[in-house]
């Protein structure tokens, strides 16, 4: 592509802080590399409500419909019954992004419940509970639908095994088919029956209730977890804090021609303003859009420099350090800036 165009939605809370610090880290990266690209902002949140009625407003709409991706910050969702729905789940569903990937991984300088740690979460991102189809049955009683589909199984599934094949050759698929007997029981029998055409892929199988331990007790032992929508969404938090907090991990949504970037965290809106959180997720998660890009260089050199930024002790307080959110961004792009191509 001559020049990418990202759509920037920098969100509620923190979301401008973050989003900042990774558009230094962006611009950095750009010019040591010559890579041409257009980033261009779009409004969406919590804040659109009240002006716009909608948390995705039309005109951002079509500026993601003619981007190439788009970086989100996170955003504020209303929680009462027949309030908008989250901006990520429409963007989701408006371009496919069927696969939410999510790594998390030993950084230098982090302190972690182990060492060792480089997995990756694959959540399939559209169907499940985040379905959205609920309703009242009264006032008494409520009723959400578990949508799981042969096909959705079938396509994160395939996307599971590729990356597991290029990784280490491990993939988990968790489930809770000895309860949901037929909704889990279809994506682990669609799952598994995948694996004849990726026989170089060990394939293991566990409970959600019993991965959310073995996560905790033995997580070096894992490559790439597969899983539905609300079980990854838990478990990739879990694996966040495994590694260090939820402030340091990114995450990209994936489909067949468009992609959405973002951290795993939330808009954190008693911390706005206030210059401390923590940008390494979303640095991070621009990373992967580099990645996705095919500018692997480009990604490793991000990478690279978070992990130089830490070990100088150029870190956030939440991971022991002093620094506030914008100076880590200035950090890690003044260090990529230097780097060797």
């Amino acid at each position: 592509m001559d020049t990418w165009k990202v759509a920037v939605l920098p969100g509620d809370g923190i979301g401008p802080e973050v989003v900042d610090a990774a558009i230094k880290v962006i611009e950095s990266t750009n010019r040591r590399f010559k890579i041409a690209m257009v980033l261009q902002s779009g409004e969406a949140g919590l804040h659109c409500i009240e002006r716009y009625g909608t948390n995705l407003p039309e005109d951002t709409v079509k500026l993601l419909r003619n981007s190439s991706c788009v970086i989100k910050g996170p955003m504020t969702t209303p929680e009462e019954p027949g309030s908008e729905t989250s901006a990520a789940v429409k963007i989701r569903k408006m371009f496919r992004l069927y696969a939410d990937v999510r790594p998390a991984k030993n950084l230098p300088g982090v302190p972690s419940i182990k060492k060792g740690i480089d997995l990756v979460i694959v959540r399939e991102n559209t169907e499940g509970m985040y379905s959205g189809a609920e309703f009242a049955v009264s006032d008494q009683a409520a009723i959400g639908l578990r949508v799981i589909t042969k096909e959705g199984s079938r396509r994160i599934g395939k996307f599971a095994f590729e990356m597991a094949s290029k990784r280490k050759r491990h993939l988990t698929i968790v489930h809770k088919a000895n309860i949901l007997k037929i909704s889990d029981g279809l994506m682990k029998n669609t799952i598994l029956g995948l694996g004849a055409n990726y026989r170089n892929v060990r394939v293991d199988d566990a409970h959600v209730d019993a991965m959310a331990q073995w996560l905790i007790k033995q997580p070096e032992l894992y490559d790439v977890i597969v899983t539905e929508n609300l079980f990854g969404d838990i478990l990739s938090d879990e694996a966040s804090m495994l590694v260090g907090g939820i402030g340091v991990g990114p995450s990209a949504n994936i489909g067949e021609n468009y992609a959405m970037f973002e951290p795993v965290h939330g808009s954190a809106p008693k911390y706005a303003g206030k210059d401390r959180a923590n940008p390494v997720g979303t640095i991070l998660s621009v990373k992967m859009m580099y990645e996705w890009m095919g500018y692997k260089k480009a990604a490793g050199a991000i990478e690279n420099a978070v992990e130089t930024a830490i070990k100088k002790g150029v870190k956030t307080q939440d991971l022991g350090g002093k620094y506030k959110c914008s100076e880590v961004g200035e950090g890690i792009a003044g260090i990529i800036s230097r780097a060797r191509v």
